[in-house]
């Protein structure tokens, strides 16, 4: 019995054309239409049936510290909620630790992190959950906590051993080396910032067992954990993974509590289970990429050409190991980049801090190490003033040579791509003209300049793991000739399901839309591998392919029988099987005659990877099967005065091997890189002194926008196959075009260099934000970035002059001032409302009424780097308005006394961002522009202490502030909110022509009177 689907094309027409969407073609991903409509299924969005228990925990508050009770009656009392668990109810394991031990499910006694599960609410909703966790009342004892680098390396504190790879004498080649320089950098992690947070759905099966559905990258190590902490034996528990919204390692071991968790209270409570976390949530209690603080030593001769190198790398691991044992080792792997050390010597210490564990993420300690060199590179380079691309050119591997690990360098084409990319992109003659437009803009008295930098990429790919380097895949050939396959990988939207199908349907000669590839479950294929380490084609197309071989290998053994043929005469073309002369079938009736004559139509497939062998007690080896390369050309503008800067232009050439779909290869490149140029540019995390992640929303988390992108980007895959037997001589992409964005970073650095004419290498930091390139342009102009005083606040306490003593600025529940406007428009009272009912008002609005009106202390008032760039543009006379939020009113998600400052061509600092901040710099630039007439009741002339008139950041004596105007925002649609509130904003404008009269204008607390003096 045969069934041919409409959804195919017929065999007639098959028959005259090459199979659709084979390797080599650009085939659209398998959800793409799903992913644009909002349909395609995450674990959240699974069904659940009535009855379904919700999760959340309740988190420790300290970084460090000893329980000294916890009392959870008002949790159990709260609405909604069925049973609390602490450690004391775990039924059998209590340690999830993915390697190694260290990592409890919930606290027993000490907390090593703020954000540490100390119980586990479960209730019957979500918002139930979350409510009941906050009863709780906790008595701790505070124990000293470690919170940095440089304290857990004083200390020898470690969650490993150090490892140290060595090749050569590295001391003696320093000492005899000509020229010796020493540098340090400090590179912070990264926030994942999946779309789709950590979540977990365990079903009870009615045979004891759980169904788990999780969004992990690792479906068999849940498998475990979860079988591990509820007493089950492994087949008892069986995985799922469809589709994950995103993971970049941030799910190969996070995922796994969650889903223990649920497990555990599914078979408590014999009923399904469900737990997601908030993203401020995720934020906190999550790992993320390693913070590092590495430092070389360099030995050069006259040349610039590299005699021996001394490193030590150290990364922050939180408190608890995780995968930071083989993070920390990548780093070191990578310490080299593209570059021979002759003589080196790498130490890699793992410190232990009390805060979350740090994991896996895209790179996995390869761009911690890569950055060391890059930044070793610049240095070199600036300091024998020569061009950092012919440093990096001549101290390339060549041939033959080998890592300092012991790796042999084998088709190593870093060269020609580099060289190509350089010519392709007129790298020299664009040098050259950055080089003229930095010395006239220096000439001319111009804030910008421009960088140029380009930089490779060496990574490696194989787990540095051996035993994980293997995979499984399981094949299904139905009677209809259509094909089902499941394989250990997991989809979190990098497109490996559609590359696998395209393996299969390559080998059967089909069309790609026969070929079906079903959810990761651990009940199909055994013990998988992680998706990470940029080999999940790589291990699971071999799988794949292994699988088919097998099937054609049966079917063809079989025909050359049934049709009397040699088994050299039958190939499977265009959708059919060709029997020599003698016969041609359609594939599905070679399947169908296969079937009638019970040959297997199944099979699984396996790999390992080949080559592959690292003796870590010698620290020598090749941990990798090849290495995927590639180059990247960055150039960047910056504001000297603002540090704000733009991408103006990339140029990427990477190397992808023989490639199996170039439109998906192309878009994890520009994934990566923007990724990268996030890690690089924008994300920074912050810890405040106590242990608590400041960085904990997207709030106050800064990832790449659209608007960050180059402004012209062009990406290409340098067509080469890959010498070694991968799947189709491709390469890897997953991981190595994150480290391409190097290329922006190091155009920042080349940028700022330019100030000292190329001779001097920038303190530029990781992430280089505007701050950061600020401070180093500073630096670079031997200004000093720290304050030597306290933020003036002279110029505050003028504003408020005038209130009743009675008043009390700080007390939430004092009325409002009556605040009279200008003298032409003297609206009614407005008490209470949200919005501005007259719209000739709205510039000078009526602020009076019941709201609510929260002010801050002027001691809360940090010096910022709003202050260096408003002394910055007094000193040079420059007409701009400083911008401040004087008075939040309701539920308005902007903080008191957050500035800005605003030129016409050129912002420093923000207000939060938003429609809000879009309509102040409007405002303030029709100030500017004497679009806005304003009048001035009183001269305010700003008071500088003495302290702050000798100290060199500081505002000139002969600044002149000639207005003050404010201006009430409602919030709502209008300004793209969503909340309700109000914000009033000061604007005070400097060095700009003064008007007939200036308005002294104040807003709720902040002033009683309005005047009107001419000027």
């Amino acid at each position: 019995m045969s069934h041919h689907s409409s959804l195919f094309d017929s065999y007639s027409i098959r028959r005259v054309r090459p199979p659709k969407n084979k390797i080599g073609t650009s085939a659209k991903h398998d959800s793409a239409i799903t992913h644009v409509m909002g349909t395609a299924t995450y674990v959240d969005d699974i069904t659940k049936p009535q009855g379904t228990l919700h999760l959340a925990v309740g988190k420790s508050s300290h970084a460090h510290a000893r329980i000294l009770g916890m009392d959870l009656s008002a949790v159990r009392e709260a609405d909604g909620v069925v049973d609390v668990l602490s450690f004391k109810d775990l039924p059998a394991q209590t340690d999830i630790g993915a390697v190694f031990d260290g990592e409890p499910l919930m606290v027993n006694d000490i907390t090593e992190y703020v954000g540490q599960t100390l119980f586990v609410v479960v209730a019957t909703s979500h918002r139930a959950a979350k409510k009941a966790a906050t009863k709780a009342v906790v008595e701790y004892e505070p124990l000293p906590a470690v919170l940095s680098i440089d304290k857990a390396l004083e200390q020898e504190l470690f969650v490993r051993p150090s490892h140290f790879m060595k090749r050569g004498d590295a001391a003696t080649a320093l000492e005899s080396a000509p020229i010796r320089i020493e540098g340090h950098i400090h590179m912070r992690g990264q926030e994942h910032f999946y779309l789709e947070g950590q979540v977990s759905y365990v079903v009870p099966c009615d045979d004891g067992g759980l169904e788990v559905y999780t969004s992990s990258q690792h479906p068999s190590e849940v498998q475990q954990l979860v079988a591990e902490v509820t007493d089950l034996p492994f087949h008892a528990v069986n995985t799922v993974v469809r589709r994950m919204g995103g993971g970049f390692g941030g799910k190969e071991t996070q995922a796994a509590a969650w889903a223990c968790l649920c497990g555990i209270v599914a078979k408590r409570h014999n009923a399904p289970v469900s737990m997601r976390l908030d993203r401020q949530d995720d934020m906190v209690v999550t790992g993320k990429r390693h913070e590092f603080a590495n430092r070389y030593e360099v030995g050069l001769d006259e040349s610039g050409r590299i005699l021996g190198v001394d490193m030590q790398l150290a990364g922050l691991c939180g408190y608890a190991p995780d995968l930071s044992d083989a993070i920390v080792d990548r780093a070191m792997f990578h310490c080299d980049n593209a570059y021979y050390y002759p003589a080196a010597r790498v130490a890699g210490h793992r410190c232990k801090t009390h805060t979350v564990s740090n994991t896996a993420y895209r790179g996995f300690g390869g761009p911690q190490g890569l950055m060391t060199a890059e930044y070793m590179m610049d240095h070199i380079a600036y300091t024998l003033g020569q061009d950092p691309l012919q440093v990096r050119l001549a101290n390339l591997y060549q041939d033959g040579q080998s890592t300092h690990y012991g790796q042999t360098i084998e088709h190593f084409d870093l060269a020609n791509i580099m060289t190509k990319l350089a010519a392709d992109c007129d790298y020299d003659k664009r040098r050259q003209q950055i080089i003229a437009a930095n010395k006239q803009a220096a000439a001319e008295g111009s804030d910008k300049r421009l960088g140029l930098a380009l930089t490779p990429v060496k990574f490696g790919i194989s787990f540095t793991v051996q035993t994980l380097n293997q995979a499984g895949a399981l094949v299904h050939v139905y009677t209809d000739g259509s094909i089902h396959l499941n394989h250990g990988g997991t989809e979190m939207g990098q497109g490996l399901y559609i590359k696998i199908a395209q393996i299969v349907a390559n080998e059967f000669d089909v069309d790609l839309d026969t070929v079906k590839v079903s959810a990761t479950r651990t009940d199909k294929v055994p013990n998988t591998s992680p998706t990470a380490a940029s080999s999940g084609t790589d291990i699971n197309g071999k799988a794949a392919q292994n699988a088919c071989l097998s099937i054609k290998a049966r079917i063809v053994e079989f025909a050359a029988e049934h049709f009397e043929v040699s088994q050299e005469d039958i190939r499977f073309e265009q959708n059919h099987v060709y029997i020599g002369d003698k016969e041609t079938l359609t594939f599905a009736e070679m399947i169908q005659l296969s079937y009638q004559n019970r040959i297997s139509l199944s099979s699984t497939g396996y790999y390992k990877t080949p080559k592959i062998f690292y003796d870590r007690s010698k620290a020598w080896g090749r941990p990798f099967f090849y290495f995927a390369l590639g180059a990247a050309c960055a150039e960047v503008e910056i504001d000297t005065l603002t540090g704000e800067y733009k991408v103006l232009r990339c140029d990427v050439l990477h190397d992808a091997g023989q490639s199996i779909n170039p439109a998906i290869d192309i878009g994890q490149i520009e994934g990566g890189f923007v990724q990268g140029m996030g890690w690089l540019t924008a994300e920074e995390l912050i810890w405040n002194d106590k242990g608590k992640l400041a960085s904990d929303s997207p709030a106050n988390y800064k990832i790449p926008t659209a608007h960050d992108l180059p402004k012209q980007w062009n990406v290409k895959l340098y067509d080469r196959k890959n010498e070694e037997q991968t799947i189709y001589n491709s390469k890897a992409v997953g991981e190595p075009p994150f480290m391409l964005a190097a290329s922006v970073w190091c155009a920042l650095n080349n940028a700022v260099a330019s100030l000292g004419n190329y001779q001097k290498n920038p303190e530029l930091t990781m992430p280089a934000t505007p701050e950061a390139v600020l401070k180093a342009v500073m630096r670079m102009e031997g200004s000093s970035w720290d304050l030597e005083t306290k933020a003036d606040k002279d110029t505050m306490d003028s504003l408020i002059e005038g209130i009743e003593e009675k008043g009390d600025l700080y007390n939430d529940k004092v009325m409002p001032q009556d605040v009279r406007h200008a003298k032409d428009i003297d609206p009614k009272e407005v008490a209470g409302k949200q919005t501005d009912e007259q719209p000739e008002a709205i510039e000078h609005p009526n602020v009076a009424g019941q709201g609510v009106l929260r002010t801050v202390s002027e001691s809360l008032v940090p010096p910022n780097i709003w202050y260096e760039g408003l002394a910055r543009y007094q000193q040079r006379g420059m007409a701009h308005v400083l911008a401040t939020v004087v008075a939040v009113n309701g539920s308005a998600p902007r903080a008191l006394q957050a500035k800005m400052i605003i030129t016409q061509d050129g912002i420093v600092d923000t207000l939060g961002g938003g429609g809000l901040e879009h309509d102040v710099i409007t405002t303030a630039r029709q100030l500017l522009s004497g679009e806005i007439s304003t009048t001035v009741s009183k001269q305010v002339k700003p008071k500088i202490s003495e302290a702050n008139e000798t100290s060199a950041s500081a505002p000139s004596k002969a600044v002149r502030r000639d207005a003050v105007y404010t201006k009430h925002y409602p919030l709502g649609a209008k300004l793209a909110q969503c909340c309700g509130g109000s914000v009033t904003v000061m604007f005070e404008c400097f060095n700009v022509t003064p008007p007939m009269s200036v308005l002294v204008f104040g807003a709720g607390h902040v002033a009683s009177a309005l005047m009107t003096i001419p000027c």
